[in-house]
């Protein structure tokens, strides 16, 4: 048996951010549209290291692509000059349940999280939008800049870390990247700063508390949180939160896993109501995006497995036409 392996490199090499977010944008929909089996994903804590591997399968049955991710995420990696996530995904024949591939998930994780925070940002953000605000400076935040420069003119981006030597590294790094980015990347010295004359935010971040001030955000902003993944982590305030049209990647991840929204329901302050729906729903035109200039939209993204699996499947196809990675037999 035969299994192709990718690299980083490979993976970055064959496939574009806007055919991730294409190919993203048809798997919420099959998702939203009950052609999808996504169990919630198993998560195991590594409390003595303040981390979490978590095991994340999908089988999309629309489109016949099957597959697994696993992935760890370990803060104090930054301390020994590792990445905070690391991520393997496998992709398997839906017909014969064969192995196919097994890839580096770590890039394919911030291209496919950025990819969601793309198709938010098309659906959900104003159409003259011209500033971005990015805070957290690594690799997930890359890929959310360039997701969001993708389908919006962007003039302008500040980025704001806690970290000022990253927040510099990442502006030099952007700043170096070109087209679609805007040669204009800047660093914030405050949160207030970064949000100050932003139209879309994006959230990129390991925090457990709220990132910025609720009354720092311009009328009829977009935001994209994407860091979140716990319940009890939070990057949104909880007033952001309860004034926003909240849209999600799914109603029963996002209830399980996203402390943006869970703090605010174990508080009181909203209900699984307040939920307006799935970007699914708002791509296949099944409800609203957008309403009105002035309101505030919230697109909160637990990350799912058939993002993996989408852009893995996309990846394993370019890669045959592009003669990229390595057959192994095994």
């Amino acid at each position: 048996m035969k299994i192709k392996i990718l690299s980083r490199d490979d993976v970055a090499q064959a496939v574009t951010m806007a055919e991730a977010i294409d190919a993203v944008k048809k798997a919420f929909i099959q998702l939203s549209s009950g052609n999808a089996e996504v169990p919630l994903r198993t998560q195991i804590p590594v409390r003595k290291r303040n981390a979490t591997t978590l095991f994340m399968p999908a089988y999309l049955t629309q489109s016949d692509s099957m597959g697994a991710k696993i992935v760890s995420v370990f803060p104090n990696n930054q301390k020994r000059g590792l990445p905070t996530i690391h991520a393997l995904v496998i992709l398997v024949d839906a017909k014969t349940g064969q192995p196919l591939a097994a890839m580096d998930g770590t890039y394919l994780t911030a291209l496919r999280t950025g990819a969601a925070s793309g198709l938010a940002t098309d659906l959900l953000a104003r159409k003259d939008s011209r500033v971005a605000a990015i805070f957290g400076a690594g690799i997930q935040a890359r890929t959310q800049l360039e997701a969001v420069c993708t389908v919006r003119d962007i003039e302008r981006a500040w980025v704001y870390d806690v970290k000022l030597r990253k927040a510099r590294a990442y502006v030099r790094e952007m700043k170096a990247q070109g087209n679609p980015l805007p040669k204009d990347i800047r660093v914030a010295q405050t949160s207030k700063q970064a949000l100050h004359e932003a139209d879309v935010v994006c959230t990129a971040t390991t925090s457990f508390r709220p990132v910025f001030a609720d009354g720092n955000l311009k009328l009829g902003v977009h935001i994209n949180g994407v860091g979140s993944y716990t319940p009890e982590m939070q990057e949104i305030p909880a007033r952001t939160v309860v004034r926003s049209k909240v849209v999600v990647d799914s109603r029963e991840a996002s209830l399980a896993e996203a402390g943006d929204l869970i703090i605010s329901i174990d508080g009181g302050l909203i209900s699984h109501k307040n939920i307006h729906g799935e970007i699914g729903e708002v791509a296949s035109g099944k409800i609203p995006g957008r309403e009105s200039v002035e309101e505030t939209t919230f697109f909160k993204s637990v990350g799912l497995a058939v993002q993996d699996v989408a852009v893995a499947e996309l990846v394993l196809q370019r890669a045959g036409e592009l003669g990229l990675g390595l057959d192994v037999d095994i």
